[in-house]
């Protein structure tokens, strides 16, 4: 019986399927998006798949886990089409990308820690501060905060006669917090429901958990991404092979 190091491999696309754990539209997917290199055909118009394609389909997939699809199908088809050099300045741009993400949730965990803890009191109207104010002492555009707004995350009052936004401290410190997730990656959906228990009373346990779920993810795609690099350099290995 083949095995994935035979040259000689010849495999259908059911089978490419089965053992890259995907499903037969996904293979012609994948075929059609250039992960796959040039599929030969038989003289019937059968697709003849051989081991690149089936190292192509695994190393799509571990890819995607840690770079998302958009990004794992271009290295890919890098690894087809492009230098060597080139595919290996891609793959180590993703591992920057994921070095910077755990530096900014480093920074983030620290500054939502201490901005969480911060106690309100002797809350005057005075304190209250415009949608300028709190864009420049954020460093966001007011558009920002009135997206924020809009999507239920700091909810700030509204002054009569004409509605204009105000911000009490207790939204100040909402906004920071939304900020600080903000820039450690979290996104809007997610901030959806976390920001109404925090308002409930801003403990910092619920900051804690939210920025160690962002950990684990973080986590969780470098170590795909390691899986990765292995995959790919099978692929590159194969074309090698192909072109002996």
């Amino acid at each position: 019986m083949p095995t994935l190091e035979s040259s000689a491999m010849r495999m259908r696309t059911v089978d490419v399927a089965r053992r890259a754990g995907c499903s037969v539209q996904q293979v012609r997917n994948l075929e059609r998006d250039g992960v796959l290199p040039a599929v030969p055909r038989t003289a019937a118009g059968y697709r003849v798949y051989r081991e690149v394609h089936l190292r192509s389909a695994l190393a799509y997939r571990a890819l995607a886990a840690g770079t998302g699809p958009v990004e794992a199908k271009s290295l890919l088809r890098a690894a087809h089409q492009r230098p060597v050099p080139e595919v290996l300045a891609r793959l180590d741009a993703a591992h920057a990308r994921l070095d910077r993400e755990r530096t900014d949730l480093a920074l983030s965990q620290e500054a939502a820690e201490w901005i969480s803890a911060e106690p309100v009191e002797d809350i005057r109207p005075s304190d209250a501060m415009s949608v300028s104010a709190l864009a420049v002492a954020l460093g966001v555009r007011p558009s920002t905060l009135r997206h924020w707004d809009a999507e239920g995350l700091v909810v700030p009052d509204r002054a009569p006669p004409r509605g204009t936004r105000r911000y009490s401290p207790a939204q100040v410190r909402d906004a920071r917090i939304v900020h600080q997730l903000r820039g450690a990656g979290y996104r809007i959906e997610h901030l959806r429901t976390l920001m109404p228990v925090l308002r409930q009373g801003h403990r910092p346990e619920d900051v804690r958990a939210a920025l160690a779920a962002r950990d684990a993810s973080i986590t969780a795609r470098s170590r795909a991404l390691f899986d990765a690099t292995v995959a790919l350099g099978a692929v590159l290995a194969a074309h090698d092979a192909a072109a002996w």
